[in-house]
């Protein structure tokens, strides 16, 4: 058995949780926040067998897609203020970071 951590862009979150259900796969979902781009997130938490990591990794694979975005450059509080130094960056966004992590035990009360 294997603890499934799958962090994916809440623009994701929905389409991805259907799929799980509609393939018998029990998640606990919780609402998340990324550390760089500060935007909402999704952290599906998922309990799975062994022979099955390789049909929940397609789910996400297939589910997530990564896509361009804009962003502005945070101010820095060292610098000076200058109006044109805020020029919008370009950055991938989305898709999923996952986690494939062991379990030791597993008990169910």
């Amino acid at each position: 058995m294997k603890i499934i951590l799958a962090i994916v862009q809440d623009k994701d979150s929905n389409r991805l949780s259907s799929e799980f259900t509609k393939n018998n796969v029990r998640v606990t979902k919780l609402s998340t926040t990324g550390g760089f781009l500060r935007a909402g997130n999704t952290t599906f938490i998922v309990g799975i067998e062994d022979e099955r990591i390789d049909e929940v990794l397609e789910i996400i694979k297939e589910t997530c897609r990564s896509r361009e975005q804009y962003i502005t450059s945070p101010l820095s509080l060292d610098m000076p203020m200058d109006v044109h130094s805020a020029h919008p960056i370009e950055v991938k966004v989305g898709g999923a970071t996952v986690f494939v992590l062991p379990v030791e035990g597993f008990y169910h009360y």
